[in-house]
């Protein structure tokens, strides 16, 4: 009688779990990843340092007292201190604050190709997809041509002609940067463009406009979100190449990619003048790959209810 009325309260406990994960309330698409995306741990890391860099890059410059091209010859190369937290460059120029200046070009560099590049790819790819045809042959030989030839030739070639400077270079990282969307948002679109609720609202005669705003849009924007995290790190690390070599940001304005190409010279004497820039780049590019995996993770519907 004992194992019985024991059997018997596990059955009611997890009837009463169960009785419980029905009656919690329900979450919203948005919701629910976010919920997903806290509970991993690295996403999350990474969403705090990717926002943690963005508030010093906007914010730590303007309560310094030291500009990004004031000098102090007597502080050249002088190593972390209290008085100069990063140390200092080879000019004496403040490391904190030319980090964090920096970090606003490189950032918004970084963000402003991915996002524009995330843009121009969705609708190419979106129109391709949907209508097929003439439009999806033509444009995917061009895609398949720019895609034979390396990025970075082509983002060089036209630098080479714009010039240097924050603008050149968008526009040079866009030239090509849009073909992955392109193909990616392509094959999505064309996939649901065959599923019935596309079929259904062709045939009640819903107009094309509609139909990619209200059914194909909202299913694929949450890769696109994860595809827009997992480009900007691609992004900055070209800018900063480019930079690096000469052809990218302009004195006076400074990037991460400048500040190493300055730092590297010294390299056996003051090393921290290359280490600190390299450190920030490279714990940012982690910092956006970790979010980037966590929103694949927490945007995927067949996850969804599984945790």
């Amino acid at each position: 009688m004992a194992e019985l009325k024991k059997e018997s309260f596990v059955i009611r406990g997890k009837d009463a779990v169960r009785m419980e994960s029905i009656s919690r309330p329900s979450l919203s698409f948005w919701s629910d990843a976010w919920r997903r995306l806290r509970k991993n741990k690295s996403a999350f890391i990474g969403l705090c340092i990717v926002v943690l860099y963005a508030l010093l890059a906007i914010f730590a410059p303007m309560f310094s007292q030291y500009t990004q091209s004031q000098m102090d010859v007597d502080a050249r190369h002088a190593m972390f201190s209290a008085e100069h937290w990063l140390g200092c460059d080879s000019t004496g120029r403040d490391m904190w604050v030319r980090i964090w200046m920096g970090a606003r070009v490189s950032l918004s560099i970084g963000l402003i190709s991915a996002v524009l590049n995330m843009c121009v790819g969705a609708v190419v790819g979106g129109l391709c997809g949907f209508y097929g045809g003439k439009l999806d042959m033509i444009v995917m030989r061009l895609v398949d041509v720019l895609y034979g030839i390396p990025s970075l030739i082509i983002t060089i070639l036209v630098m080479m002609v714009l010039g240097k400077g924050i603008t050149p270079l968008i526009v040079a990282m866009c030239v090509v940067g849009w073909i992955g969307t392109c193909r990616f948002v392509r094959g999505e679109v064309y996939r649901l463009k065959e599923q019935d609720f596309v079929l259904a609202a062709k045939v009640l005669g819903i107009p094309d406009i509609k139909i990619i705003l209200r059914h194909i849009i909202p299913n694929i924007l949450g890769l696109l979100v994860t595809n827009l995290c997992m480009a900007i790190p691609g992004a900055i690390f070209q800018e900063a190449f480019l930079s690096y070599i000469g052809l990218g940001i302009v004195p006076p304005d400074c990037s991460w990619g400048v500040i190493c190409k300055e730092g590297i010279q010294f390299l056996r004497y003051y090393p921290h003048e290359i280490l600190v820039p390299a450190f920030f780049v490279c714990t940012t590019m982690l910092a956006l790959n970790l979010l980037g995996n966590g929103l694949r993770d927490a945007v995927d519907p067949k996850l969804r209810g599984t945790e």
